[in-house]
């Protein structure tokens, strides 16, 4: 162990005089949470519509004014000109435009059902399906509360809709996607951190052919592996701590369970982490090499399949019992689950138990070929 201590204490001196490497470290996470922290924002707010009103009536300004009022739409342009829809959607001046057509009027006041358009930029299906949706319920609200009218003109009294919907959302009650991501930011910062920083700092070593002068001395190969990720790992650990702090004073988000929790189970997770990094260092020669590797084929099917930001349910189920084999979906499970919802172990146990095997594995591997390498 006192060639370890000795070791780490190489290590930590060689961090501390990396200038460029500092920022790095303790900077460049926080830089990180601010930028995708709003930027990766898929809530859809004031949908850019244009109405397209023939009947310019009171039902359809009626109608035009809840779609108005109800805080999800902007209203960018009004006209009678149909002509201007395929103008402004191609500008990207709108995203939905309404046509009410002519005799809207008319046609309630017969007891008839007229039929409203709703044109929508299908370009962005994302956004495209939540304006479709929004229009829906609007156009449904708008028809129960005119059903009701005439249901009371008939026969005066109280009259009430049958069946009332009261939501209550818990875990997130204001619906923001940013409640959802920052902590899916904090698992991926921690694993780009710790996996590029392990593996770019052993294939350093290679480069400069330091790697070789350390074979030739008394370390053995595990003295070796423990001086280069342990400092490593106490620096992932940091920047959880810093990520923590900036989620606090950035977004006022804050976990709603166990932070020791969280930390222990993030030290978990390093070992999957340190485990890939160290396995990377082991196939590439060169730093350039080294993120390639790690960029192409570990991050970026992590990124996109683990649920950070699509569905998992939505996937097709052949993709769906491939993400079993990601770490990475396991800790996001646990940190969300930790941050919004304050589950504990008794009921994160399993992907805690998944995330550990995961780690004796992959470090293990990545142990065993290192050491073949050296």
């Amino acid at each position: 162990m006192n060639i370890v201590k000795y070791f780490l204490s190489k290590e930590f001196s060689q961090l501390r005089r990396d200038k460029k490497m500092l920022p790095i470290v303790f900077i460049a996470p926080v830089i990180q949470l601010l930028l995708l922290g709003y930027a990766a924002n898929l809530d859809v707010e004031l949908i850019p519509i244009a109405v397209i009103d023939h009947d310019v009536s009171y039902e359809s300004r009626q109608l035009t004014d809840d779609f108005i009022q109800s805080g999800y739409f902007d209203l960018t342009a009004q006209s009678r000109d149909p002509r201007k829809i395929d103008e402004m959607i191609d500008r990207g001046e709108i995203v939905i435009a309404l046509v009410i057509p002519s005799g809207f009027q008319r046609d309630l006041k017969r007891g008839e059902s007229p039929t409203v358009q709703a044109i929508v930029d299908g370009a962005d299906a994302n956004t495209a399906t939540i304006a479709l949706n929004y229009a829906d319920i609007i156009v449904q609200k708008y028809s129960a509360a005119l059903t009701l009218s005439n249901l009371r003109a008939v026969s005066p009294g109280e009259l009430n809709m049958p069946i009332e919907v009261k939501p209550r959302v818990w875990y997130n009650p204001e619906l923001k996607s940013r409640n959802f991501m920052v902590p899916g930011i904090l698992a991926l910062l921690l694993m780009v951190m710790t996996m590029l920083l392990t593996s770019l700092a052993i294939v350093k070593e290679k480069e400069q052919g330091t790697l070789e002068h350390l074979n030739v001395t008394p370390i053995k190969p595990i003295q070796l592996i423990l001086g280069k990720l342990v400092p490593f790992s106490l620096i992932g650990m940091l920047d959880v701590l810093l990520v923590l702090a900036a989620s606090k004073l950035l977004f006022n988000l804050v976990p709603n369970g166990s932070i020791l929790l969280l930390i222990f189970l993030s030290a978990i997770f390093l070992l999957t982490t340190l485990g890939l990094g160290l396995l990377v260092s082991t196939v590439s020669r060169t730093q350039q090499q080294a993120m390639m590797s790690a960029v192409f084929f570990v991050m970026l099917p992590m990124i996109f399949l683990s649920g950070f930001a699509f569905p998992i349910e939505n996937m097709p189920k052949i993709i769906q019992y491939m993400t079993y084999a990601l770490p990475l979906r396991y800790y996001f499970v646990i940190i969300r689950g930790i941050f919004l919802k304050g589950a504990g172990l008794a009921v994160l146990w399993d992907e805690a138990l998944m995330l550990l095997l995961f780690g004796i594995l992959v470090l293990g591997f990545s142990i065993l070929r290192f050491k073949k390498r050296v």
